[in-house]
């Protein structure tokens, strides 16, 4: 096989006549056109010609040429050499190309309790390919895929090749495993035209339970060092999870993309209230997104005393003011990395593990009310 990229343009054109003889057209003072024969002595940037025994350049005039020559074509080409002794027969090509590229675009709209949502995913095809690709067969490749691409700085990347292929029946997207990836087949036929974006439904979820959680996050260095009050109204981080699950409605491995979530205003307009990036996520697993801060439900944080007991040992007490100023109960969760071993003393509320630096609170604030979160803490780091 041989790949051909030596193409057709005036530059080049003119590196294949040099020995050669080409016309020149010069224009005449009344519109006609006179003709000199030149050849082409050279070409490096401007062509050198010699006319009428003399060397020159910068010849002005019009150009032509007898013949375009045979090694020169108009676009790259890929040229095989095929022995078939008992005759002609169907071939299959597979190759890598470029310029075919998709992304995955969620889309969940939550009910008027953000208790339930639905969940449709749409994939995104761009072709800059340099072809239009017409009745073809779509399949998609979800997942770390390695290319090892010279002269860039990066390698591990998700691939989001699009494989075309002949047309099929007419189906939605279905999905296979293949080997530690997943496929995406559209099993209709799809025109993709050069230079072209168009986006094809991916799945769909109806009515899935949807949890919304408040949460107000601290920092592992705050119980290292002596402080008064750290944070005034500190918002609490909005963030909601669903399960990636068939009976719930969905069930299907879950590409890398982003998730637009909506909610219906009073007059039923759909209106934009976050969104966040969701990685390559398995069926049956969780699928979590942050999509912003809470305007109404705020925090203080104050630290009330603070000992040190060793190189490493220290014991803090805090006291957070929880307010709600909702005309709804909220109920909160207060996550406290504290960067070591811990061991709680005492707690206005129950708390809860996370893990071995990790421990949380949940709180219940009633409506347009305010809460105080009390509790001592000793930490070793060391």
């Amino acid at each position: 096989q041989n790949y051909r990229y030596d193409l057709l343009s005036p530059e080049t054109l003119l590196q294949k006549y040099v020995g050669r003889t080409v016309r020149i057209y010069r224009r005449l003072p009344d519109g006609s056109e006179s003709p000199v024969e030149a050849e082409v002595l050279a070409v490096n940037g401007r062509p050198v010609l010699r006319v009428d025994g003399e060397i020159t350049f910068d010849v002005p005039g019009r150009f032509a040429f007898s013949e375009v020559p045979g090694d020169l074509i108009a676009s790259p080409s890929l040229v095989w050499q095929v022995e078939a002794p008992a005759g002609p027969a169907p071939t299959e090509v597979s190759y890598l190309t470029g310029g075919l590229n998709w992304s995955a675009d969620y889309v969940l709209v939550l009910d008027e309790n953000d208790a339930h949502g639905d969940l449709t995913g749409w994939v995104t095809l761009v072709n800059q390919s340099g072809t239009t690709f017409d009745g073809a067969r779509l399949k998609l490749v979800a997942g770390d895929v390695r290319r090892v691409v010279d002269n860039v700085g990066w390698e591990d990347r998700m691939r989001r090749d699009a494989v075309m292929a002949e047309a099929a029946q007419a189906a939605p997207f279905s999905e296979e495993g293949l080997f530690e990836y997943h496929l995406y087949t559209l099993d209709r036929p799809t025109d993709l035209k050069n230079n072209e974006q168009k986006q094809v439904v991916l799945l769909e979820g109806r009515g899935f339970a949807v949890e919304k959680e408040l949460v107000f996050r601290g920092e592992s260095w705050l119980f290292r060092s002596q402080y008064g009050d750290v944070s005034q109204n500190q918002k609490a981080g909005v963030f909601l999870r669903f399960q990636n699950r068939e009976r719930e409605g969905l069930g299907m491995p879950l590409p890398r993309g982003v998730v637009r979530v909506y909610k219906a205003d009073r007059s039923g307009a759909q209106q934009f209230v976050g969104e966040d990036r969701i990685d390559h996520t398995p069926r049956n697993e969780t699928v979590g997104i942050r999509i912003g801060e809470a305007f109404d439900v705020v925090a203080d944080r104050r630290q009330t005393a603070f000992d040190i007991l060793g190189s490493c040992v220290t014991e803090s007490e805090w006291t957070l003011s929880l307010r709600n100023r909702k005309d709804e109960p909220q109920t909160v969760t207060v996550v406290e990395p504290v960067g070591g071993d811990w061991t709680m003393l005492r707690a206005s509320h129950p708390h809860e593990e996370m893990d071995a630096w990790t421990f949380r609170f949940r709180v219940d604030l009633a409506a347009n009310a305010e809460t105080e979160l009390t509790y001592r803490v000793r930490v070793r780091w060391c």
